[in-house]
């Protein structure tokens, strides 16, 4: 089943997809700053293996038109929560374990958001992005399960997650990908041990 969601906010509506397969072995929440072509392959990797998968925009058009929107972590985070929210109400969601797979910009927001809804996000995988621009109070009160991604170029991303290191208390693992390999195969080996523990 598919389903299209719309959430309004003050500065425009915000669009997702809910697709949600027969018995889901669990929810899985994308957050990106702006979609792309990429979601669409990695909604379809992890909806094959079972679990439901929800893709809502974080900015709206009009805020996505703004270069630096995408580095807003307070609005980034509200706009996590009103989506956590919205998956707490609803009946097709509301009862399935929730993952957040985040990737860059978004990453840190969704450190911000698992942080204070620590009772319904389960665990958490980034793939890039600045994790220490979530916060020391965030990355102290973590408490749901984090596998970090990092490309091999990406050393400013394996350097914020280095200073972040000794601020995060809960269970955390971080990767440097090789050149060509795809991070799904960690991302979903990590939720399927973390996501029902």
């Amino acid at each position: 089943m598919k389903r299209d969601l719309l959430i309004s906010t003050p500065h425009g509506q915000l669009h997702g997809q809910l697709e949600l397969p027969d018995q889901p072995r669990g929810l899985i929440l994308l957050a990106r700053a702006h979609h792309a072509p990429v979601d669409a392959v990695i909604a379809a990797n992890l909806a094959a293996r079972g679990y439901a998968i929800l893709n809502m925009e974080l900015l709206s058009a009009r805020e996505a038109q703004f270069s630096d929107a995408t580095q807003n972590v307070p609005r980034l985070s509200q706009r996590l929560l009103d989506i956590i929210d919205l998956i707490r109400n609803d009946g097709d969601m509301q009862d399935l374990s929730l993952a957040i797979l985040a990737s860059g910009d978004a990453t840190p927001a969704a450190i911000r958001t698992a942080a204070r809804r620590d009772t319904q996000v389960k665990v958490i995988a980034g793939h890039g992005g600045l994790i220490d621009r979530a916060g020391l109070q965030a990355l102290e009160l973590l408490v749901a399960p984090l596998l970090m991604l990092f490309d091999p170029t990406d050393r400013l991303g394996e350097a914020a997650f280095r200073r972040a290191l000794i601020h995060l208390k809960g269970v955390h693992e971080m990767h440097l990908l090789h050149a060509g390999e795809n991070p799904m195969a960690r991302v979903v080996a990590w939720f399927s041990q973390h996501l029902h523990g």
